[in-house]
């Protein structure tokens, strides 16, 4: 079988050529391609001369990329345009990437290397960026079980393959639970508030379900606009509930025990490398470092913004209570209550903003911006 996932894309910029992958060239492409990465990770640790920056890092860095080309494509299009084949195949390759990203972290001739260079180098030889991919390599493989022993490396793995499978579960459930869902109107009145572009996206999507009148759904260019311009409040509680109950509902899709697992398996996995948490896990490599540091900034925003969020509030349930009737605002009003005070209170409305901002303009500033901050200059290209 010819599979195009196998080859370079020659096209504009490198683009997918959708119109060539089918979803069968998935499994089989991403399987010659971990043959491929393990062949490359073989060749690295097999090397007789000693580890260097060149003939470890480097080679490591471009090891896999068609794995990550392949992969990207497969999940975006599971969560943008799902299916039944779709869903079978990421859950088939979900442990097989797991199994891969294990073999390449847990290989102790390959860390032995990673660390070799990590301790001997001659940073002063290095570039900045050659010295942020040596310690960022060197702590991810730290990270994920480099050090532990043979039977905690094995526990390590374990975890991970059920984790990753219990992520896609979860993220599956909440896509089932958002295309089950539309909100079909059939009378104009209902309408009334939507800007005149929403209302030609409601009525293009009820004529691709062979439906008349105009359906919404909860994807957030549907969802958006009629929670923060539809006038129906019945019809926007309708709408917010089912956005909310998403993956935790009495059907099939429910999340409620993935959520648990996922969470003891992260404790377990963060203690078997060492830490208290997965909490400490993860914030060991952000800005904050620790989770005391997290509740101390949590605690000081609460103190500093709380206060004015209250005021806000106040402003809101005063301006609802006079113009719309509302005794008690709810979550399905505050989108809307909010526009409408700030159109009252600064005649700016959006919507009405939106033509003088084209992409191209848009692009235009974007541009603009980037050569001021960082001194780079875009220009168009053909080739």
């Amino acid at each position: 079988m010819n599979n195009p996932l196998l080859d370079e894309f020659k096209t504009p910029f490198g683009s997918a050529p959708f119109n060539k992958i089918k979803i069968e060239h998935f499994i089989p492409a991403i399987e010659k391609a971990i043959e491929i990465a393990l062949k490359e990770i073989d060749e690295i640790t097999a090397q007789p001369e000693a580890p260097t920056f060149e003939n470890t890092i480097e080679k490591l860095e471009k090891c896999g990329q068609l794995i990550g080309r392949n992969t990207s494509l497969l999940f975006n299009l599971n969560s943008a345009e799902t299916s039944e084949a779709l869903q079978k195949t990421t859950q088939q390759a979900s442990p097989l990437l797991t199994n891969f990203q294990n073999d390449i972290r847990l290989n102790d001739a390959l860390f032995k290397r990673i660390q070799s260079v990590y301790l001997n180098e001659d940073r002063n030889a290095l570039t900045t960026e050659q010295t942020t991919l040596l310690e960022k390599e060197y702590k991810s493989f730290v990270r994920n079980g480099a050090n532990l022993n043979s039977e905690s490396k094995e526990k390590l793995r374990i975890i991970d393959t059920e984790l990753s499978q219990l992520s896609l579960n979860f993220g599956e459930h909440v896509l089932a639970d958002t295309q089950a869902f539309q909100l079909h109107i059939e009378r104009e009145e209902d309408l009334k508030g939507l800007p005149p572009i929403v209302i030609e996206m409601a009525a293009e999507e009820a004529q691709s379900r062979e439906k008349s009148g105009w359906v919404f759904t909860l994807d957030y260019p549907s969802y958006v606009p009629f929670m923060t311009y539809a006038e129906n409040r019945t019809l926007r509680k309708k709408l917010c509930l089912a956005f909310g109950q998403r993956g935790f509902q009495d059907n099939p899709q429910n999340n409620s025990e993935i959520i648990l697992k996922i969470v003891q398996l992260r404790k377990k996995r963060a203690q078997l490398l060492g830490y208290k948490s997965h909490a400490a896990f993860v914030l060991e490599e952000r800005m904050a470092q620790s989770e005391e540091t997290v509740k101390k900034f949590l605690d000081t925003l609460s103190e500093k913004a709380k206060p004015a969020a209250e005021k806000e509030w106040e402003t809101m349930k005063k301006f609802a209570a006079v113009n719309f009737n509302l005794e008690q605002l709810e979550k399905w009003d505050t989108a809307f209550v909010s526009e409408k005070l700030k159109q009252a209170e600064l005649d700016l409305d959006e919507q009405q903003l939106k033509p003088y901002f084209p992409l191209d303009k848009v692009l235009e500033g974007l541009f603009e911006i980037v050569n001021k901050l960082y001194g780079i200059q875009l220009k168009e290209t053909t080739q």
